[in-house]
């Protein structure tokens, strides 16, 4: 169950005051539910502050902040219906009732109010099919007679009641409206019989609703004047409700979670109709249901203000589209045809003046002045182009002297230009123009958030507070040199340019490359979005929780070349007051911190991350005193206490060369994989397309006796704690000693997360996986054999494409084609190497060969991985990649 859903029950259980406070509500698409936001009471407070910290688990503090003031502002209490209106089709409540109950009572516990209009065909036509009638429809239309209208009447009324119990048993207050609201005519009374023409909307027992505190749950059934129930199609009365209330957002709720291409399959994003929906139109793959829908939202949206949106996405990721810039459907909104000047004069000096005036953070710090920047743009003589839309929602200006990188000299955006994409539109139009780019971006930017850049670069630099981003850049020297034309053209503000220059050195030094990351350079163009460092930084303060195993030691020795991580407490009971020796930075002593000496540290901000070296079952105390104390800090767990976590929890699986890196850059709390697991994974991805589904691919692993751990209570001949394995290579005699022949919690672990990448592609069966360890009479190093049947005929080169296709450019991952993987390969290595593919002479069946060192790439690089990526650093800085 994910966090939201199990602190919603949780809250369930206490007294709620009457809710809703002055907000808004916010819909992506003219469907069937509409999110309203109440205007005269609100939800307890200590539950609204609850739900807002959660939200910071899907996004930046930032980005939910904002996007609360925006929905909150967009409301008055003399029209409080202006968030959004959702639609949802009858199939949701069927299949999807319990997501949809808990992600609208997420909202209401932030004072968002939703209306919810909903369908019920899909139980109509069950129930009709039962009686041996077959639905009719003309033009799309369901004829509806009076037997039909019957049926509908009551099944509407058990739907909608249905949602409302779901919601109520939540703790959130809801009141069924089936009536009321919408006027209509027959639309053609001989041709569909009794099918209504909505001509009215009554908004009054939706208002009524919100300012009572309860969520307004509709049908969309309608009246004559005469008082005739009418049948009227769910869409059709979302619109007509959209266009009443006029809402920020309009959201359509569908089991596919968006519109996808055609041709391609991918999901997509944004669609500005204005700029592109002509073009769209004549698309060969957009036709039938996509062309209507796409043609509907059209004319509804050509009805609402332009700060109005659609989204289509899947229920559980409403708070995700609605409170994140990523979102998650896809987001459909007017905008405005986009220019391209070069000029500001084409533009309007002085409305460029206003919107630098309004706009700009180092004008509204203070730290600069309106004059200064408009004249800067265009002191240097050199060409620019001026990118935004008519209203100027979002501006930018780059410069582009012939022969030299492009740069972007200013990006500034409103909160509608944000909020409706209008600025993801200017960034692309700049993109198909420049295939390379640098920008730089101050922390203070109240509007456009420090995620939002980091998603759009290949790589950055962060230095005092300010960032320097670029993207088409791959090769770190490459950015030095950039960076050095810059500075001696003056093309970039000064606070930047010192990143190329020696520790102390002042304006003229000649530049020299910096040597504190892992690379040879504090830039970090890897390629995956985001990376960044944070260069002359202070480091950042971490604490050690049960460092006296072969991974504590592993893990100490790599903190002691990064340049950004100090090491401040190491604790362990049976080592305390010794001298960790494998640190080398400064001298530091085991400590014996309890749970509740680490929640008062985490309290008073003495570490800004925490890693759990403990055995299996041992680390929870730890983790429940660092929650408890709500502290800032981040905790990468070891152990496999949290590597069976469920889709929306706050722990995040750490394997980023599979699951990628964006979800571990905002993660508080990851869980690192085994290492078994992690070869097993590696070594299974690139093949879950060709896995025959009816037999289980096999893994048989070897590690080193360090892979057994070690042994607790030993002492040296001076009575000292010492560390001793737990296995020895005396006792396995030289030979190699299989163990834990079935149900290794590795095997679950390895087809627990691989069945996320084929359930995400809508794979046909869960993935099995038989996994047989042993352990060898070598110090570290795993090797790691599958045998996979395969349910198509592939060459050993159609496999190794595969293995090319997935992992190229991890630079943690090495493919070997020459020879098979052996331990000597892999021990004392960073990385993951993968070699010795074979085919069987059918055909269907593989054998791939994999290692790492179970203690580097296994668990400690690894850990080191997770930490980078999730407090801001390169996700290399202090691993030796020439060592990979």
């Amino acid at each position: 169950m994910s966090t939201a859903a199990r602190s919603l029950r949780l809250a369930a259980k206490r007294p709620l005051a009457t809710a809703a406070g002055a907000g808004a509500g916010a819909a992506r698409r003219a469907g069937s539910v509409v999110l309203v936001r109440g205007m005269t009471q609100q939800p307890a407070q200590t539950d609204r502050d609850t739900i807002t910290r959660l939200l910071y688990s899907i996004g930046s503090k930032n980005e939910v902040s904002r996007y609360l003031r925006i929905f909150s502002s967009s409301s008055h209490p003399s029209s409080p219906a202006k968030f959004a209106v959702i639609k949802i089709g009858g199939a949701i409540l069927t299949d999807q009732l319990q997501e949809l109950a808990l992600s609208l009572s997420f909202l209401y516990r932030v004072g968002l109010y939703p209306v919810v209009l909903h369908g019920a065909g899909p139980q109509l036509n069950e129930i009709i099919e039962a009686a041996g009638v077959v639905p009719d429809y003309i033009d799309g239309i369901r004829i509806t007679d009076a037997k039909t209208l019957g049926i509908a009447r009551r099944v509407f009324l058990e739907e909608n009641l249905r949602l409302v119990g779901a919601l109520e048993a939540l703790g959130t207050r809801a009141r069924p409206i089936t009536s009321g609201v919408f006027t209509a005519t027959y639309l053609d009374k001989d041709k569909y019989g009794f099918v209504g023409k909505i001509t009215r909307v009554d908004k009054r027992p939706i208002e009524a609703s919100i300012r009572a505190g309860a969520l307004p749950i509709l049908t969309s059934l309608a009246e004559t004047t005469e008082g005739q129930m009418l049948n009227v199609n769910a869409d059709v009365a979302a619109g007509e409700l959209a266009k009443e209330l006029e809402p920020l957002k309009i959201v359509y709720l569908n089991e596919k979670g968006g519109l996808f291409h055609g041709v391609t399959g991918e999901k997509l994003d944004v669609i500005n109709l204005d700029e592109e929906y002509n073009d769209l139109m004549k698309q060969e793959w957009v036709k039938y249901g996509t062309k209507l829908k796409l043609r509907e939202i059209k004319e509804l949206l050509d009805h609402l203000p332009r700060t109005s949106s659609v989204a289509i996405i899947r229920p559980d990721m409403l708070q995700k589209e609605l409170f994140t810039d990523s979102g998650a459907g896809t987001l459909l909104r007017r905008g405005y045809r986009l220019f391209k000047h070069s000029s500001v004069d084409a533009v309007g000096v002085d409305r460029l003046r206003q919107i630098i005036a309004d706009r700009d953070p180092d004008v509204i710090s203070g730290r600069a002045s309106v004059a200064g920047e408009l004249h800067a743009l265009t002191a240097d003589g050199l060409p620019y182009t001026v990118y935004g839309d008519e209203p100027l929602d979002a501006v930018a200006i780059v410069s582009h002297p012939p022969g030299e990188p492009p740069v972007l000299r200013k990006l500034l955006a409103s909160r509608t230009g944000v909020l409706n994409s209008v600025l993801d539109n200017v960034f692309n139009a700049i993109k198909k123009d420049h295939r390379r780019l640098f920008w730089t971006a101050p922390a203070d930017d109240d509007v456009i958030s420090r995620s939002w850049h980091f998603d759009r670069a290949d790589g950055s630099f962060t230095r005092a507070g300010r960032s320097l981003f670029w993207y088409g850049v791959q090769d770190a020297g490459e950015v030095e040199r950039c960076v050095r034309l810059f500075e001696e053209k003056n093309r970039i503000e000064r606070a930047y340019l010192p990143l190329v220059r020696r520790p102390g050195g002042s304006p003229g030094t000649t530049p020299s490359p910096p040597s504190h990351s892992a690379s040879g350079t504090p830039f970090s163009p890897t390629g995956s979005r985001r990376s960044y460092s944070t260069g002359t930084a202070s480091p950042m303060r971490l604490g050690l929780i049960g460092a006296r195993g072969f991974t504590g030691t592993a893990l100490t020795s790599l903190l002691s070349q990064h340049p950004l991580l100090e090491l401040a407490h190491v604790s362990s009971r049976e080592l305390a007051g010794q001298p960790l020796t494998s640190y080398t930075k400064r001298p530091v002593v085991y400590e014996n911190l309890g749970p509740e000496r680490v929640g008062e540290m985490e309290k008073a901000g003495e570490v800004d991350a925490w890693v759990l070296a403990l055995p299996n079952g041992a680390g929870a105390p730890f983790v429940d005193a660092i929650d408890r104390a709500q502290g800032n800090g981040v905790v990468v767990d070891l152990s496999a206490d949290r590597r069976f976590e469920s889709e929306g929890s706050k722990w995040v699986y750490g394997l980023p060369e599979l699951y990628g890196r964006d979800k571990l850059r905002t993660a508080k709390r990851i869980s690192n994989p085994g290492c078994y697991a992690t070869s097993s994974q590696l070594l299974l991805a690139p093949l879950l397309p060709y896995l025959d589904p009816r037999r289980p691919p096999t893994v048989f692993g070897m590690s080193g006796y360090s892979g057994a751990g070690t042994k607790k209570g030993q002492v040296d001949a001076d009575g000292r704690p010492t560390t001793l394995p737990k296995v020895s290579p005396d006792e396995l005699g030289l030979g190699v000693r299989p163990y834990s022949l079935t149900d290794h919690i590795h095997e679950r672990e390895a087809a627990w997360h691989l069945n996320t990448i084929t359930a995400a592609a809508a794979g046909p069966l869960p993935i099995e996986l038989a996994f047989i360890p042993s352990v060898g009479p070598w110090f570290s190093g795993i090797v790691s054999v599958l045998s996979a049947p395969l349910d198509a005929k592939l060459k050993a080169a159609d496999v190794w494409e595969l293995y090319e296709e997935q992992y190229t450019g991890e630079r943690l991952i090495t493919l070997q084609r020459e020879k098979v993987v052996e331990v000597k390969d892999v021990e004392g290595r960073q990385g993951w190497r993968v070699g010795g593919v074979q085919v069987h002479s059918g055909g269907e069946r593989v054998v791939v060969v994999g290692g790492l060192d179970n203690l580097l790439k296994g668990a400690a690089t690894q850990c080191l991985q997770n930490l980078n990526l999730a407090l801001g650093y390169d996700e290399y800085t202090g691993i030796p990649l020439d060592q990979a």
